[in-house]
């Protein structure tokens, strides 16, 4: 009776370690490598509440537009440089809805547009003849652009313009209107 005892004993704990390593090699397996992962922080992150998840419709993004080719081209003129710019943010508002414009000074959204974003997916690829040496989108003078959210939707791109000074006679600014709600 003892004997079989500690075989039932010995049999549910093999039972148990197999289903665990069985999970954790699993669960180990599907993680992607991710290049320059950072490492884990000390402090532990703070608990989110559970949010429900909906289903969206448009397939995951991944790899990089086209959509920038022509951003700073030779033959292009800083218009069209700005119309393009827009259309980058409206592309990312279409694929990203819940999360508005990319935020933060000139250098964090370029990081955004480039790949730096939940999704890895590169509006801009990240070698772009509009992209400098510190990571900013500039204009076809080699200033960094300005970009000023007007709202979640909208956002404001100035280009310093040839004379590379901002707020002069030369700038080139495109705004989108904004409907204001009274």
């Amino acid at each position: 009776m003892r004997d079989v005892r500690w075989l039932r004993s010995v049999l549910i704990v093999t039972v148990l370690l197999g289903i665990a390593a069985w999970f954790f090699l699993r669960k180990e397996g599907s993680k992607p490598a991710v290049a320059n992962a950072r490492p884990p922080s000390a402090v532990p992150a703070p608990a989110k509440a559970p949010v429900a998840e909906t289903k969206i419709e448009t397939p995951p993004l991944s790899g990089e537009s086209r959509l920038a080719d022509e951003l700073n081209a030779p033959t292009g003129t800083i218009q069209r440089d700005l119309k393009i710019l827009n259309e980058v943010f409206e592309t990312w508002q279409s694929n990203f809805p819940r999360t508005g414009n990319p935020v933060g000074e000139n250098i964090e959204i370029t990081g955004a547009l480039t790949g730096g974003n939940e999704h890895r997916f590169a509006f801009i690829p990240p070698g772009h003849r509009a992209i400098n040496t510190r990571g900013e989108l500039c204009d076809r003078w080699g200033t960094p652009f300005r970009f000023h959210q007007l709202s979640g939707q909208h956002m404001e791109i100035r280009s310093a313009g040839p004379d590379r000074k901002f707020l002069t006679d030369d700038d080139a600014v495109l705004s989108p209107e904004v409907a204001l709600v009274r």
